[in-house]
């Protein structure tokens, strides 16, 4: 494992230091699933994601991700900081779309540029899947909350466009931040689920130019909160039309993330109902940290 190049990369972010931190190697070719898992446990972001190879398979370029604590078929801010590590350090020339090559599947990355450096991503989500519907009774002391926290107009459902969450609607941004997880009552919640993640959000902001607040609770692999989830938010996007939250079947919205754990995040979330399901486009800016190698 010697000789690793890496970048460090904060994702969703509108300047350095917020957002979602990710790590990229972008040699990885050789290394095994253990080895990956090692690396991904030692640097010990929410993901860390590998590229296998800088040649083209399929039309797309081979990425695997990891959480310190498991492998994941897909994840939002991976994508879009892996899809800005690619242009810039193996493609080296502007391109506006570019594939990765996930266990979900192909998801394609759009790019948009100023001086030559990628300055808004989106990617395109599998069509949500609609799964099973909780109760606020068991949901609410999960997440140190009253039960008339949660509000009963919309329904807490497991949504995937690749990896499952628990979407939970709250009324007030109040409520989303007086959120104290009760670890063991929320890991016995999503033991028998599908969706062992919890995405929770309300319809009021910090900022008046965003339209939602949101946090996310993965405890059951290894991330207690996430500063900025793409994954989650494109299930999100997929419920909001799903649900007609806002009344239409296309939604075009701003959502803030990560404020409680000081990383102020942004991802902008564009959905529409289609004939086959519900397109989800999730998008947001990637920011350069740091590059290295592992030695």
């Amino acid at each position: 494992m010697s000789n690793l190049p890496f970048w460090i990369v904060d994702v969703f972010a509108e300047t350095k230091y917020a957002g979602n931190q990710l790590a990229v190697f972008t040699n990885a070719g050789d290394l095994s699933t253990a080895e990956m898992q090692q690396i991904a446990k030692e640097i010990n972001f929410s993901e860390t994601t590998f590229i296998r190879s800088s040649e083209l398979r399929d039309g797309g370029y081979d990425v695997r991700i990891f959480t310190p604590a498991t492998e994941l078929p897909f994840a939002g801010h991976p994508t879009l900081g892996t899809a800005f590590v690619l242009q810039q350090s193996i493609i080296q020339q502007p391109v506006d779309q570019l594939i990765l090559n996930l266990q979900v599947g192909q998801i394609p990355v759009t790019l948009n540029y100023r001086d030559r450096v990628p300055n808004m991503l989106r990617m395109r989500q599998n069509s949500p899947i609609f799964g099973e519907n909780l109760a606020a009774e068991q949901v609410a002391p999960a997440l140190g909350l009253a039960v008339d926290a949660i509000d009963s107009r919309f329904p807490i459902q497991e949504v995937s466009t690749g990896v499952p969450f628990v979407i939970v609607p709250l009324k007030t941004l109040t409520a989303l931040q007086q959120i104290k997880v009760d670890v063991d009552r929320l890991l016995a919640l999503v033991e028998p689920l599908q969706a062992k993640m919890v995405f929770v959000f309300c319809p009021e902001t910090r900022n008046p130019a965003n339209h939602f607040s949101a946090r996310m609770f993965a405890y059951a692999v290894g991330i207690p909160e996430d500063p900025a989830t793409g994954s989650a938010n494109g299930c999100f996007a997929g419920y909001l039309v799903q649900h007609r939250y806002l009344g239409t079947a296309a939604i075009d919205v701003r959502v803030e993330q990560g404020y409680e754990i000081g990383r102020p995040s942004l991802l902008l979330l564009q959905a529409q109902a289609v004939n086959d399901g519900i397109e989800v486009l999730v998008g947001g800016q990637v920011v350069k940290i740091a590059q290295g190698q592992f030695v």
